[in-house]
């Protein structure tokens, strides 16, 4: 059988010191390797599948689309399919977003919708507004503004030359934290902590506040206390800094609401929004914006400093409207929010095993992190690599999930995200969890962790 790895092909893969399954077909939950072997996709690939692999009606609207015309160049045109989508999705936006304007990738919805914030305060006549917020753990994109307000350390490290300086506030982590999330007053968890840094930096200098509503891979499915977005969004308006949304992964149904911000009771200025609106069919992501922020620049300067080939792209946006209207029209988020409280209730028990310190989430987005000791928390030692031993042996036994690093201390920390199709059944969970717990045992042996 042929071996998919460098330098044996001309692929220059993202890791390059292993081999790759060649899939040749996908299932619902499902993917099949050339072997033959079932791999039940548990993440979505990225926490993108949301509607399963090989969905006709998506394949379908991409074959229709690419038969009239495959690119047109944003510049110049508009089309059937960008018209209609952002119509779609403007009527499940929070608030009074309304308006969006797409592109390829989250890392790039992120780096223009922190862009458009700025762009807004300059020609808002307020251009001393140029500091961005950022929680510390978390996550938004590659691209180098995008990689300056994650904090992700080993991905920064070799282009911290390249970043901006970005202001950080600790993520509401409730595990992580001294209090557990259970002190309101605990400034971390109830959001204070924001107040703090504006004032800190002088609120003439802050543009925007930007975080993921639900926590994504960086602190595994943590979420804040039910007040916290509600004191985020009274500190940004009080201070006049953008609050910006970033649903890249927690978004489009994926916690059983359309946007994971909704259950808090308040909208964000901005969102970024991307993966699952398009199901994985096509890559697609956006920001969305209200009028009052796009006024400024439509009746100052007239246009967004942001541009980039495939944006607005036809067939793109034909099945990301192929995909948001069946979301709609199977009621596929109310089957996400019902299946996800199964996928919560399946997966708690892990916390009996040794080394399992925690499980968390809402809807089919469940975080289970790994730790060395449970009574203090303390993380394996990063040298130990006991995430990628659990995710290697996971994919043996026909798992596939996502895995993450250093969330406990910039360093150390081991974690995995499981966030399954919204079309998974109970009876695919429960394989989820026995293949998980199985994987959970061959990890222990790799590493050589006793299971007590």
């Amino acid at each position: 059988m042929t071996t998919y790895r460098y330098p044996d092909s001309h692929v220059f893969y993202r890791k390059l010191g292993r081999s790759y399954p060649r899939i040749v077909r996908g299932e619902g939950c499902w993917l099949f390797d050339e072997s033959g072997k079932s791999y039940l996709d548990a993440v979505g690939g990225a926490y993108v599948a949301n509607l399963g692999h090989s969905n006709p009606e998506v394949a379908d609207a991409l074959a229709s689309q690419a038969r009239e015309f495959g690119y047109l160049s944003a510049t110049a045109f508009t089309h059937g399919p960008v018209e209609e989508l952002a119509r779609e999705l403007a009527d499940t936006l929070p608030g009074d977003l309304d308006k969006l304007y797409f592109l390829s990738s989250g890392s790039e919805a992120v780096e223009a919708a922190l862009k458009l914030a700025r762009q807004y305060w300059v020609e808002s006549g307020k251009p001393a507004k140029h500091r961005i917020i950022a929680l510390n753990p978390c996550y938004h994109g590659n691209t180098l503004l995008a990689l300056s307000a994650s904090a992700r350390e080993q991905y920064r490290l070799p282009f911290r030359e390249w970043l901006v300086d970005v202001e950080r506030i600790p993520a509401p982590y409730a595990y992580r934290c001294p209090c557990r999330g259970d002190d309101p007053a605990c400034p971390t968890c109830s959001g204070t902590a924001l107040d703090a840094a504006i004032r800190r930096l002088g609120a003439d200098t802050v543009a925007a506040f930007i975080a993921e509503p639900v926590g994504g891979s960086s602190t595994g499915a943590s979420t804040p206390r039910p007040e916290y977005y509600r004191t985020i969004r009274e500190i940004c308006d009080r201070h006049e800094v953008l609050f910006v949304a970033d649903e890249i992964l927690c978004g489009a149904g994926r916690t059983g609401t359309w946007w994971a911000i909704e259950p808090y009771g308040v909208a964000p200025d901005l969102m970024a929004v991307g993966k699952g609106i398009s199901g994985g069919y096509a890559p697609v992501s956006a920001v969305a914006a209200p009028e009052r922020i796009v006024d400024v620049i439509a009746e100052g300067s007239g246009s967004f400093l942001h541009a980039q080939t495939f944006s607005f792209h036809p067939v793109g946006c034909a099945a990301a409207l192929a995909a948001v209207r069946l979301l709609k029209r199977e009621h596929l988020v109310e089957r996400c929010a019902k299946l996800g409280a199964t996928l919560q209730r399946r997966l708690a028990p892990l916390t009996e095993l040794a080394h399992v310190g925690d499980v968390r989430g809402r809807g089919l987005l469940a975080g289970i992190e790994f730790v060395e000791d449970k009574r203090t928390r303390a993380p394996f030692p990063r040298a130990a690599k006991f995430v990628e031993a659990f995710t290697e042996a996971a994919q043996d036994a026909g798992l596939i999930v996502w895995p993450n690093v250093g969330h406990a201390d910039g360093v150390n920390g081991d974690l995995v995200v499981v966030a399954p199709p919204f079309i998974v059944t109970e009876q695919e969970i429960d394989q989820i969890v026995t293949r998980f717990t199985a994987a959970y045992a061959a990890a222990l042996k790799a590493v050589n962790v006793s299971a007590r």
